[in-house]
């Protein structure tokens, strides 16, 4: 999957490089056409103004005829100190009411072309200079290629994003399939199981021995109802959180060393009541406390607050372990990562899933630091 994701980026990438090179290419002969059909539009107009020069009595018709027919190409006529004598094709009410645009216009002329001159004499030298700027079409086939640049990029983002989106999808597929199969291989061995329990227990096997039998039973059939509900639509029902918190809590202690300190802080008034999926919130209760224990290695302290908002709850699950390292930061919810020997690294990438989509709720790292410990948040509309 993901070599395909890279033949479809650097496919793309090939086209994108192929379209906007030649658009550049015949962009650039396309200016320089329409450049030199400007100046050439540019040298009649000097031409007939020359020849308005040398024969003032001529017929005006000519040099009008020009000017009409150069109404996109702008003009500015100056003498040999470079003061403005006349224009055309410029904004004419700006030009009329402030001088400042009219040299303005001169100094961009100036820098975008060699202005054309007709000598008036020799002693003393005079001569009338006549600057030109670009139409309006020579400056949109110049940007034409920087626009195309933008649309190809925008095609590829949405390309690749649409790609993505399609992976993202299957893999979710993926893992639905994976979780409901594995829920199906857990349901024979664990109703025969629980036959084997009903056989000890009519045999007078002693009780405490069939009832931790029981335990671990019931363990495997809550695994397998979690797994079973992967990929479907939870049902989400009211719940008292802080009881269900509580309850996982007790479990994890029960299961960690001495040497770990369990606190649960939350408002004086119970219940607190939120819809939540029971299973696969303690899913997710679990899986933290447990990368809890983890990353202080038998020794410390983990404090769980749950604090009461006007429109959502906050669930805090805080260490006192070694902390997350900056660079992990945004790794710890990917699945595969762990920093652990052994393990998958999917225990908080499933917990993400589950608080995110299926509880339309937020589960993040609210601040880690090396040395210190970790804080986990999840944050429950209420």
């Amino acid at each position: 999957m993901i070599r395909s994701l890279l033949n479809w980026r650097s496919l793309l990438a090939l086209i994108a490089i192929v379209i906007v090179s030649a658009t550049i290419f015949y962009s650039q002969y396309l200016a320089k056409k329409i450049a030199a059909e400007e100046r050439q539009k540019v040298e009649q107009w000097v031409a007939a103004s020359k020849a308005i020069l040398k024969n003032p009595g001529m017929d005006l018709a000519l040099p009008n005829l020009i000017r009409n027919g150069q109404q996109s190409v702008p003009i500015i006529e100056t003498n040999e100190l470079d003061s403005i004598i006349d224009y055309i094709n410029l904004d004419s009410t700006r030009a009329a009411s402030d001088r400042a645009y009219c040299y303005s216009q001169l100094k961009k002329f100036r820098s975008e072309n060699e202005p054309l001159e007709i000598k008036l004499s020799d002693t003393p030298y005079t001569a009338n200079r006549y600057y030109y700027g670009h139409t309006s079409l020579l400056d949109e086939v110049r940007y034409y290629p920087l626009v195309q640049l933008c649309i190809v990029a925008l095609f590829i983002f949405f390309t690749l994003y649409s790609i993505t989106i399609r992976n993202k999808a299957t893999q979710n597929q993926l893992w639905a399939g994976m979780a409901k199969e594995t829920a199906h291989q857990l349901g024979t061995p664990v109703s025969s199981l629980e036959g084997w329990v009903e056989m000890l227990r009519e045999s007078n096997t002693d009780p405490l021995t069939v009832q931790e039998i029981q335990k671990d039973v019931d363990r495997l059939k809550l695994v397998s109802d979690r797994f079973g509900k992967i990929g479907s639509k939870p049902q989400l029902k009211e719940r008292d959180l802080i009881g269900q918190i509580r309850n996982m809590v007790e479990y994890i202690r029960k299961r960690a060393s001495g040497s770990v300190q369990f606190n649960m802080e939350g408002p004086e008034q119970e219940p607190l009541i939120a819809r939540i999926s029971g299973p696969l919130f303690d899913w997710v209760i679990e899986n933290l406390l447990k990368n809890a224990l983890d990353a202080m290695e038998g020794k410390g302290t983990i404090t769980v607050k749950i604090q009461e908002q006007e429109s959502q709850i906050l669930v805090d699950v805080t260490d006192t372990g070694k902390g997350i390292a900056a660079k992990n930061l945004q790794k710890v919810f990917k699945p595969g990562f762990t920093t652990k020997k052994r393990g998958w690294g999917l225990g908080l990438s499933l917990s993400k899933r589950i608080i995110e989509q299926y509880h339309q709720g937020q589960l993040f790292v609210r601040q880690s630091e090396p040395g210190k410990g970790t804080t986990f948040r999840i944050v429950l509309k209420k």
